[in-house]
């Protein structure tokens, strides 16, 4: 993994969440008051393909074998991701993780207060954004759509993102310094983003779904977080 593959995010405070729905609630201040860059792009098949090589992992099996190695890795569980990033960190030297969920919004709104990286504007969606009515079905190469202002691409859809996070029904315990919420939940774990399969409401910047730490499935994949 090469530096200019990431992006150093800016220490800043936003809001996070939204009026729009209950488990988006409370808005609440947030502060990313430390040094941290998150990958330009999602983990790709030819990425975990290093790992799986290097560890005897087995691949998960890919029902689209022709879409090559530069789509987004997915069918990982959380478990999996997890493995994945400590493999990356003890090969280079460096603590590589999955993001918080806070770090992931911070990063998604990149600067924006709107539904979107880009605004409002739903019309707009198809130039950032692999989703149900543009991607025929399928996951697609990572950074083929425009990427945010902080220059990260594929934050809303091709992939739901798995974060460090637990889930929670709403933000009522939530901490204001971009650290992880941790108790254990049978709700499992927090993804964000969307996917290649939903619709525009599930790629706003502020929507969170959750998922089984062990579960598997063809709409889930990562990217990752390096500590500065």
């Amino acid at each position: 993994m090469i530096e200019e593959n990431f992006v150093t995010l800016p220490r800043g405070i936003f809001l996070m969440g939204s009026e729009y729905k209950e488990n988006e609630q409370p808005v609440h201040e947030v502060e990313i008051d430390y040094d941290i860059a998150m990958s330009k792009y999602l983990v790709t098949v030819e990425d975990y393909m290093l790992f799986a090589q290097a560890t005897g992992t087995e691949m998960p099996e890919e029902k689209h074998l022709h879409l090559g190695v530069n789509v987004p890795i997915r069918r990982l569980t959380w478990l999996s991701a997890v493995a994945y990033c400590k493999w990356l960190s003890e090969r280079e030297g460096k603590r590589f993780r999955l993001p918080t969920e806070a770090e992931w919004e911070y990063a998604c709104r990149a600067g924006s207060n709107s539904k979107y990286c880009f605004g409002d504007d739903i019309s707009e969606l198809g130039d950032y954004a692999w989703y149900k009515e543009n991607s025929e079905k399928v996951t697609h190469d990572v950074a083929s759509k425009k990427a945010n202002a902080w220059g990260l691409y594929d934050m809303h859809g091709n992939i739901w993102e798995w974060c460090v996070d637990r889930y929670a029904e709403n933000y009522e315990k939530a901490s204001n310094d971009g650290s992880p919420y941790m108790v254990r939940s049978e709700k499992g774990i927090v993804l964000r983003g969307g996917s290649w399969s939903a619709q525009p409401d599930n790629l706003r910047s502020s929507t969170r779904i959750n998922l089984g730490a062990s579960s598997r499935n063809y709409f889930v994949g990562f990217r990752i977080v390096v500590e500065l």
